[in-house]
C-alpha cells in the first residue's frame, strides 16, 4: 500500500512539474520571439502532464490529487523569479512557503 501512494506521489509531481513548465513555457512563447516552437513545446508538456494527471485521478481520491497540484504554483513563482527576472516580493515567497507546507501536510494524509 504504502509503495502505491509513494508511485502515485511521484507520479503527481512529474504532472505538475510537466504543467509548469508548459505554463511557463506558454509565458516564455509570447515573450521569446520563438513562438511556434516554444509553443509546441509547452503543449507538448501539458498534454503529457495531463494524460499523467488523469492516470493518477483513475487510482487516488481527488481531494488528495488535487492538493499536491500547488507544487505548480511554486514552481510557477521559482520560473518567473529566476529565467524571467520578475520581481518577486517577500509576501508571494511566503506564500510559496506556505503552499509548501501545505503540500506536505497534504501528501502525508
Amino acid at each position: 500500500m504504502k509503495d502505491t501512494k509513494m508511485v502515485s506521489v511521484l507520479l503527481l509531481v512529474v504532472a505538475t512539474v510537466l504543467g509548469g513548465i508548459g505554463q511557463f513555457l506558454f509565458k516564455y512563447a509570447f515573450t521569446d520571439g520563438s513562438l511556434a516552437l516554444t509553443l509546441a513545446a509547452g503543449l507538448g508538456a501539458y498534454a503529457i502532464s495531463t494524460a499523467v494527471y488523469f492516470y493518477v485521478l483513475s487510482r487516488v481520491h481527488l481531494s488528495w490529487a488535487y492538493g499536491l497540484n500547488g507544487i505548480s504554483y511554486v514552481l510557477a513563482v521559482i520560473l518567473a523569479a529566476t529565467v524571467l527576472a520578475e520581481n518577486v516580493s517577500i509576501m508571494r515567497w511566503t506564500g510559496v512557503a506556505v503552499i509548501v507546507v501545505g503540500v506536505i501536510v497534504v501528501s502525508l494524509s
